[in-house]
């Protein structure tokens, strides 16, 4: 992990945005810590908040966009596929896919909330055949959500982005259901809205 830390240290917004591209990917790399890094050294070189917020959603988009074309292509046997080849992974798709069954539409917000779940929901997404404007909507709001919560601790405590990290290892079953009541919250707000 020191590896893609030292390359956002030395190579900034670029490589930000890179890394976390492949992370939203599914490359095993922890959100939890390049998030509130990302966040940390883009308060240390001055890139406001609000450009280092949006990149990492467009970023996510991209990484997550690539994983729901594969699982829209290759469907339920690629993901087979990836358990045999990776038992690792069986948990985490299996957690997917009782998520996305259960809350159908909403289980991709909500599955960019939960950690595991979340690197697989995009496959789950695309094997199950959820139209793209559908799971895009759905990823941006969780993403975008994720991403503000965890960038913008780094980016608040700069200096003790390692204490973040720490802290939300600690505390993530509390983070992880009040994001979700925000997620629910702003998107019942935005369908009224709609009506």
């Amino acid at each position: 992990m020191s590896y893609f830390t030292n390359l956002i240290y030395q190579y900034g917004i670029f490589a930000m945005f890179f890394i976390i591209l492949i992370e939203y990917a599914c490359f095993p790399i922890s959100s939890e810590i390049v998030l509130p890094f990302s966040g940390a050294v883009a308060s240390l070189q001055n890139i406001s908040f609000l450009v280092i917020l949006p990149l990492s959603v467009v970023a996510g988009l991209i990484g997550t966009s690539f994983c729901y074309i594969i699982g829209r292509i290759g469907g339920l046997k690629l993901i087979e596929r990836i358990i045999r080849r990776f038992p690792k992974t069986e948990k985490g798709i299996l957690s997917s896919q009782t998520k996305f069954q259960h809350y159908g539409g909403l289980a991709v917000c909500f599955g960019r909330l939960i950690p595991i779940c979340r690197t697989y929901i995009a496959f789950i997404a695309g094997a199950a055949g959820q139209k793209y404007p559908n799971f895009l909507l759905g990823s941006v709001i969780g993403i975008t959500l994720w991403n503000t919560l965890l960038i913008g601790l780094g980016y608040l405590l700069h200096d003790k982005w390692k204490i973040v990290g720490n802290y939300y290892e600690r505390y993530k079953d509390v983070l992880i259901p009040l994001l979700l009541l925000i997620g629910l919250y702003l998107f019942v707000k935005a369908r009224k809205k709609n009506h």
